[in-house]
């Protein structure tokens, strides 16, 4: 939105609705947005860098400076980055957060998050640190880790522990990897929710790549999973009202209307949202401020559930990793969401699901990851069943560069579905084989041993 629409006074709900509309898009303008997440670490030490200290998380900002990055500047520090259209985020607890541009083809995406490891790597060398990319942090735990200098996130702190027992540790040792795609309509939103809201538990078991949390084996694949699912119900989870017959744009506005607000910024303050829904404060109540579209957009943001629906489609659902299977990751939802035929054939496919089903696979997958079941629906063979459809999928798209099409991307998704054998199974076996069940030793060898079978390069 412009500066006049974000300061827009909010009149109706209609107002809301519409900022939903807004994002349909034709296909041919349709893209590809990536976010990957990943924890940064002093090299010997193996301590979580904080902001301030030598080597910290200012200073490898002030090195991306010198890459052509401009700073992002919040009551003078720097907590971020931009340029061209992509920017660096940091979250709560220093997770060093990529949000890469709007393409249009998956090589550019992959293009675009290989330099940014480069980049980081570059700078490594100089200062003395490495990143990890996995879903949770398999050494510290949430007392050993340093807070950014965030505003919004001492409300967050605040506010998680009233909610689950585990919000303290999905803000600061928990790291993602986030698929972002279009529609063109209600129908297509409608189309590409279901069908993302369903298979998030499929991606999720076959990206597991936390099995470790403070120095041991946690009993999970995919323990970022479970931490979610002990987080906040009141804005994350499973959201069973997008298979209802009236689901649609005013239906998701009815869902973030009813969630509590964590803040309202105005200027550069926080003001504490006084434990009101978005409902209550477009009813006036409360004391001294009234709502803006500006107020809205960031209500949006922060509810996280498995699929958000924002101006755009964000797929949740899985682990951190590194660069081929990031790009993995967008392969598969391009492969699904992008191409009728396939979009088709993923909603026949879950078609023969119940809600009950969805949700017992969802609650085994963080343990069991492809090993999950429900009645006759086996996850390993439905993963398999979408590769299958996310190939098609791409090869339908026919994007080629340097005589290759989209489809390459996929191979980390194919190895894991032909074998049945996630990252998280993977670096187990290595940890209990090849380290002594030493997970330092595993952690500081990570780049040069190039573990899970995924080359950081």
């Amino acid at each position: 939105m412009t500066e006049t629409e974000q300061q827009q006074a909010i009149l109706t709900k209609e107002q809301l609705i519409a900022y939903f509309e807004q994002g349909c898009k034709p296909p041919e303008q349709w893209g590809i947005g990536t976010e990957h997440e990943k924890f940064l670490y002093q090299t010997g030490t193996l301590k979580r860098l904080a902001y301030d200290n030598t080597p910290g998380i200012k200073t490898i900002l002030k090195h991306l400076e010198g890459h052509g990055w401009q700073p992002i500047l919040e009551k003078g520090k720097s907590i971020g980055l931009k340029k061209d259209g992509a920017s660096i985020t940091l979250e709560p607890g220093g997770q060093f957060e990529l949000s890469g541009r709007n393409f249009s083809t998956i090589h550019e995406t992959f293009v675009e998050t290989k330099k940014h490891f480069e980049e980081l790597r570059s700078i490594c060398q100089q200062i003395g640190f490495f990143s990890l990319p996995m879903g949770v942090d398999p050494i510290w735990q949430v007392p050993d880790i340093s807070w950014m200098p965030k505003e919004r996130y001492a409300f967050m702190r605040d506010y998680m522990p009233t909610k689950g027992n585990l919000g303290l540790d999905m803000m600061t040792n928990t790291a993602t990897i986030q698929v972002n795609l279009d529609y063109d309509s209600e129908a297509d939103m409608i189309k590409k929710m279901r069908v993302a809201q369903a298979l998030q538990p499929i991606a999720t078991a076959i990206f597991a790549n936390s099995p470790f949390s403070a120095g041991k084996p946690n009993g999970y694949l995919s323990y970022r999973a479970q931490i979610w699912n002990d987080t906040d119900p009141d804005r994350c989870g499973f959201l069973p009202f997008i298979f209802d017959e009236g689901f649609g744009f005013e239906r998701w506005v009815d869902y973030l209307l009813d969630v509590p607000m964590y803040f309202i910024y105005r200027g550069e303050t926080y003001h504490p949202a006084q434990g009101l829904s978005f409902r209550d404060f477009m009813d006036g109540k409360h004391d001294f401020l009234h709502p803006t579209m500006q107020d809205w957009e960031t209500h949006v943001s922060t509810v996280f559930p498995d699929v958000r629906l924002k101006q755009f489609i964000e797929m949740r659902g899985a682990d951190a990793s590194c660069v081929h299977h990031i790009a993995a990751l967008s392969a598969f939802w391009v492969g699904l969401l992008y191409d009728s035929t396939s979009l088709d054939e993923a909603l026949q496919l879950i078609s023969q699901w119940d809600l009950q089903t969805i949700q017992e696979i969802r609650a085994q997958v963080p343990k069991a990851g492809l090993k999950a079941s429900s009645g006759t629906v086996q996850v390993g063979e439905v993963a398999r069943q979408l590769y299958g459809i996310a190939r098609a999928g791409l090869n339908r798209r026919s994007k080629v560069c340097c005589s290759s099409d989209e489809v390459r991307y996929l191979d980390p998704v194919k190895e894991i579905t032909a074998s049945g054998i996630t990252q998280a199974e993977d670096l187990l076996r290595i940890y209990h084989q090849d380290f002594n069940q030493d997970i330092n030793k595993l952690v500081n060898n990570w780049q040069n041993l190039q573990l899970q079978s995924c080359p950081n390069d």
